[in-house]
């Protein structure tokens, strides 16, 4: 122990502290920063889908090129995520999500200053380091300020940021496209990404260390002090203050990797794996080439293209907020659940309309594909606050980054799929339905049959 620390300081104390204390300015700092950091990963991340149509008329280039930049990032994700997985255990969340944003924010600068295609995909694969860090580490430490009460429900109001930036970004490059046109709207388009580079800087000054990550490293004086002074703060705005909750002992070993697939977390990391993998394979792979989609087979203009676009994001907002609400009542495997089997149904209608009644259009894309992809959202938000309920302090932000790239993968081989079943012809639109409809599916079984209740149990006491 710290010799400067308080005797009574223990990861056990220091995370029963925190369990008891109410939604304080400090909180709403955390999440602002934080908060903006996930906007900004949403709208680079789908950026390129608003992009891609303009790029295509600047550099002339065809679909399977188009597919490429389509998925460049979310190869750079999955380095980004492992890399500052491991990172944000030994550094901490604070100095790891910093670095992410810092490089996400200077490569969306690069990209938009790119004179070519190979340029731009080299900027992106970048970049896409710093989008895989972000949101699994940023998930992590959001998920250890919050109380167990109420976590479900804090997390996915702050996941909403994600949402919100997925707004933006197609509403965004319509508002860009038709003022700049497909030239320059683009470049404008990455240079409004750089902005969380601005972020880190604040940060640098302004978001606190995790507590529990300090205390996990002996650092006990600096996590007393924070929730001391967070303590401080609800007493002088006369705010009830109970006892400390009661949390198990603390198990104190090393991080391995390998421990993700031993004992008690083989199975948590099977399930959570799963839920990343299937969720953003349907919702990234659809919503990437969704611009296009209803351009190309939907006979729809660019303009309308681009808005409904943002119409789909509207609402899978509408769905996060569904989430929020229900998820610390109704439980997290039950409405995940349901959120897979949901976006199945949508799929397979998708399918059949195409496949058996023969309806084309850009409607039944709007009908069955935005159905799908608001339904999934259930799992795209919610696994950010799975996962880090799966593991204990000293390996959280690393089981959540190294279940973050499964996301990153799914999002890398989605796009590539769909620009290959692009080229088989008049029934493209039925198989892609048909793959979305399975991968869901397989996400429910998997949910449904091995996933593991977490609702209202403190994070030690799912993981000690």
């Amino acid at each position: 122990m710290n010799p400067s620390a308080p005797s009574e300081v223990t990861p056990e104390r220091i995370a029963g502290r925190m369990d008891r204390l109410p939604f304080l300015p400090l909180h709403l700092r955390i999440t602002s920063l934080l908060g903006i950091g996930t906007l900004f990963d949403g709208f680079d991340s789908l950026s390129i889908a608003g992009a891609l149509t303009m790029i295509i008329a600047t550099f002339h280039i065809d679909f399977k090129s188009a597919g490429a930049l389509g998925s460049a990032a979310f190869l750079g994700q999955i380095v980004g995520a492992l890399g500052f997985g491991w990172l944000s255990e030994r550094i901490g969340r604070k100095w790891a999500f910093i670095s992410s944003l810092l490089i996400f924010g200077a490569c969306s600068l690069f990209a938009a200053t790119a004179s070519n295609e190979h340029e731009l995909l080299w900027a992106r694969a970048i970049q896409g380091v710093g989008l895989g860090a972000e949101v699994p580490i940023a998930a992590a430490l959001f998920n250890e300020y919050a109380r167990s009460a109420v976590r479900g429900k804090w997390v996915m109001l702050y996941e909403t940021m994600f949402i919100y930036g997925l707004v933006l970004a197609p509403f965004a490059g319509l508002l860009l496209y038709s003022s700049f046109g497909p030239e320059l709207g683009w470049r404008v388009l990455f240079g409004i990404g750089g902005i969380p580079a601005l972020v880190a800087i604040v940060a640098i000054f302004a978001l606190p260390e995790s507590p529990r990550w300090l205390a996990s490293k002996g650092r006990f004086a600096e996590a007393d002090a924070i929730v001391t002074s967070m303590e401080e703060e609800a007493r002088s705005r006369n705010l009830p203050l109970a006892a400390p909750v009661d949390v198990p002992p603390v198990v104190k070993e090393s991080t391995s990797f390998f421990e993700l697939f031993r004992g008690r977390y083989a199975k948590r990391t099977f399930v959570v794996w799963t839920q990343w993998f299937c969720s953003y394979f349907v919702s990234n792979g659809f919503q990437i080439w969704q611009p296009l989609l209803l351009m190309k087979i939907g006979g729809l203009p660019t303009s309308a293209a681009l808005a409904l676009s943002v119409a789909s994001s509207i609402l899978q907002v509408i769905f996060a907020y569904a989430t929020a609400g229900f998820i610390d009542r109704v439980g997290r495997v039950p409405w995940f659940s349901f959120g897979f089997g949901l976006s199945a149904v949508f799929a397979l209608g998708g399918a059949l309309a195409g496949g058996v009644f023969h309806v084309h259009g850009w409607q039944v894309l709007v009908i069955f594909g935005f159905g799908m992809t608001s339904t999934m959202s259930v799992n795209n938000l919610g696994v950010y606050l799975f996962t880090p309920e799966q593991y204990p302090t000293r390996m959280r932000a690393w089981g959540t980054a190294a279940g973050s790239s499964l996301n990153r993968l799914a999002s890398f081989i989605a796009p590539l799929a769909i620009g290959a079943l692009l080229t088989t012809g008049s029934e493209a639109l039925t198989a892609i339905f048909v793959m979305f409809a399975l991968v869901a599916l397989f996400g429910a079984i998997v949910m449904a049959t091995m996933g593991e209740e977490t609702k209202l149990r403190t994070l030690e006491e799912l993981s000690p």
